[in-house]
């Protein structure tokens, strides 16, 4: 089975995409998978570029066994290249992923997380970063569901 290169998006990469990269490894390691994926996250603009995720994100990640440590870039040209899937958190990141996109191969890889929600009747992964703590909670529960279904789906 051939590698799947997966990368995961949000406007700064201090919330959702370090989380959705953090959860997604921690359930790779733990069906001892690591061989069939690599995981990374990166933002769409470059607000915090080389800067550990929110310190509230990292505290509740944790909470739940997370190490959610990755250090906030902006998405590179190169990324639409290396990846398989890009995958973005909310409607605003698809529509500036497609923008960013350099040509139409990179425009297929471009998904929106939804599609891998089976537990949440829900459209998008909503940005904590205004929030509290349940508006944290509620996106760790949304891509612990999401990423779930992302390794089952690419193991078929």
């Amino acid at each position: 089975m051939k590698m799947k290169k997966i990368l995961f998006v949000c406007l700064g990469n201090i919330c959702r995409s370090p989380a959705a990269e953090a959860i997604m490894k921690k359930k790779v390691e733990a069906r001892q998978l690591e061989h069939l994926f690599e995981i990374d996250s990166a933002g769409i603009m470059n607000y915090h570029g080389g800067e550990l995720p929110d310190d509230r994100m990292r505290k509740y990640g944790s909470l739940r066994g997370y190490k959610v440590d990755s250090i906030a870039r902006q998405i590179t040209k190169e990324d639409f290249e290396y990846f398989d899937i890009i995958i973005g958190m909310d409607n605003q990141n698809i529509a500036d992923l497609k923008r960013k996109a350099p040509n139409k191969e990179a425009l297929k890889k471009i998904q929106k997380i939804d599609v891998y929600f089976t537990k949440h009747d829900f459209t998008f992964v909503p940005d904590p970063y205004y929030g509290n703590e349940k508006d944290f909670n509620f996106v760790l529960d949304l891509l612990e569901d999401a990423c779930e279904n992302i390794v089952n789906q690419h193991l078929q």
